[in-house]
């Protein structure tokens, strides 16, 4: 005899821009049971040095929809001032478009997907600059 158990989330990020892991990403997760249902917040986390967020808050049973937050200017913000020298030198070599002065033509990006009880959701996020993708993972 088994019974349904609640789904679960992960997520880690990617920085193609940079072929690395994105870390100190803010995410935060919210879920709703049902289309109709109001969504609710369930906290967050940041990612760690390899870009996962491997501490995201457990999912509420009857969850039928979970949405991923990621606050993506903030790091790009941080990564750009940190790094304004490279980026010159990388320019040079390469003929690399400049960042912009807000840091990401995507300040923030919202995924928002369907879950099944029992099974578990990886969702990861490939980052750059001016655009990103995410699929469900394993």
């Amino acid at each position: 005899m088994s019974t349904a158990t609640t789904a679960s989330v992960s997520t880690h990020i990617l920085d193609t821009s940079i072929g690395r892991p994105a870390e100190g990403v803010a995410i935060s997760l919210t879920a709703r049971s049902g289309s109709d249902a109001e969504w609710v917040p369930l906290g967050g986390s940041k990612t760690d040095p390899d870009g996962r967020c491997k501490d995201l808050p457990a999912l509420p049973e009857g969850t039928t929809h979970v949405r991923l937050d990621f606050e993506t200017e903030t790091y790009f913000l941080n990564k750009h001032s940190a790094s304004k020298k490279s980026e010159t030198e990388a320019e040079a070599q390469q003929d690399a478009p400049r960042v912009r002065d807000s840091g990401a033509f995507f300040p923030e990006v919202a995924i928002t997907f369907a879950v099944v009880p029992g099974e578990h959701f990886h969702v990861p996020l490939l980052l750059n600059p001016f655009g990103y993708s995410v699929y469900r993972g394993s």
